[in-house]
């Protein structure tokens, strides 16, 4: 048995409104399918259930906004009797633009907490409670054995007025460049905050890597080229076996590696923001397979319709601003992740090369990973191994 929980799929995200349920009761459910649709400040998430069984019985209602941890179902069968969706995050709280209107958040008190139906509390005091609109799962209860009594409801409602003027505020409507932005701002702010970064810079040599990938699409019909920044995507992932130390998260005080290597891709929204959704298994994908990867990919970001694994599942984060003649980027971590790589745009410049100076084809990378996990040496031999990758482009 295991209960379905209201998923964080962000850093900061602290509730959910749930859009509409896939499943019924009696359904039988298998690991990773799409249950639920979820609206978040990343737009509507298609929610996976992560085991198998078969729904016993659904708790939630669609448009019910829920707090993170939140009961929405329960799943008979399960393997895992804790919860059936993943507990921790691993993705920046930054998303993409719901294709839906956004719904303005009508008051505080309408989330739910988690478990309120196990809310210790007399009868009484949930009569009160539901005749004042006062949240249970906010009420300190100081009966016997801190069971919640109606005097305790009276008492949270005469709070009520130091909440007023931030519910007010919240009522306001929002529409979704509010919403992207107010996510990416909390994503950043405690990445600064929390993450002592620290920056390395190269320069790499894309000649010889350019020179092959052009005599391969020549080769190809215009649909089937590779795009030079899929042969970028897929070395950085490699790239990750030779120093796995940046790859994976930092979580509860201490570093967590993964084994597997879920590159996120920063993607440009076209009404501002961005998102990053994890490509699952990036080093294990072939050049053509990351390319219909991507070509998937960035319509749903932008539509808002991801996956919520590949909202929390990316190990590191790639970001790409060449194609705006950016030459160098300078990128912030997203919490809880190690590090994010920048790329520029590629440029022909005059380059020295046994003592001979010629024109190359040259592409600034950066680097910014979190001190507490690793140190410079760490970063350089990352780049380095980049570098020789990028080299050998043959082994891609």
């Amino acid at each position: 048995m295991a209960e379905f929980l209201m998923p964080s799929l962000g850093a900061d995200m602290t509730a959910g409104t749930l859009v509409a349920w896939k499943i019924k009761p009696g359904d039988t459910v298998a690991r990773g399918q799409v249950v639920a649709e979820v609206e978040t400040d990343k737009g509507v998430i298609d929610v996976e259930c992560f085991d198998a069984g078969v729904v016993e019985k659904i708790v939630a209602a669609p448009g019910e906004k829920l707090a993170v941890g939140a009961l929405m179902a329960v799943i008979d069968g399960a393997t895992d009797t804790a919860s059936s969706v993943r507990p921790l995050p691993q993705q920046p709280d930054i998303g993409a633009l719901s294709a839906q209107p956004p719904s303005p958040i009508t008051s505080t008190s309408n989330i739910r907490s988690p478990g309120p139906d196990r809310v210790k509390a007399t009868p009484l005091a949930r009569k009160r409670a539901a005749e004042l609109g006062v949240d249970l799962g906010r009420v300190k209860g100081t009966g016997a054995g801190g069971v919640i009594e109606a005097n305790d409801v009276e008492q949270a409602k005469n709070v009520v007025p130091a909440t007023t003027a931030l519910d007010a505020t919240l009522a306001q409507p929002e529409d979704g460049r509010d919403r992207m932005r107010r996510a990416i701002a909390a994503a950043m702010s405690k990445s600064k905050q929390e993450i002592p970064h620290y920056y390395l810079q190269t320069t790499i040599d894309m000649t010889q890597a350019l020179a092959r990938l052009e005599a391969e699409n020549l080769k190809r019909t215009l649909p089937n080229r590779i795009l030079p920044a899929v042969l970028l995507l897929k070395a950085l992932a490699l790239t990750l076996r030779d120093v796995p130390e940046l790859n994976g998260s930092w979580i509860d005080g201490r570093v967590r590696l993964s084994e597997r290597i879920h590159v996120g891709l920063a993607i440009a929204m076209r009404g501002g923001g961005l998102v990053a959704p994890a490509i699952h298994d990036t080093d294990r994908k072939s050049l053509d397979e990351l390319m219909k990867e991507i070509h998937d990919l960035i319509p749903r970001a932008r539509a808002g319709r991801l996956r919520s694994s590949e909202m929390t599942d990316a190990t590191v984060t790639l970001t790409n601003l060449g194609d705006l003649g950016v030459e160098t980027v300078y990128g912030v971590i997203y919490p809880p992740q190690l590090a994010i790589v920048g790329l520029g745009k590629i440029v022909k410049r005059p380059w020295v090369e046994n003592d001979s100076v010629c024109v190359r084809s040259l592409l600034n990378v950066t680097l910014a990973a979190d001190h507490r996990a690793t140190d410079g040496r760490i970063g350089a031999k990352f780049l380095d191994a980049l570098d020789r990758r990028l080299r050998s482009p043959e082994q891609l």
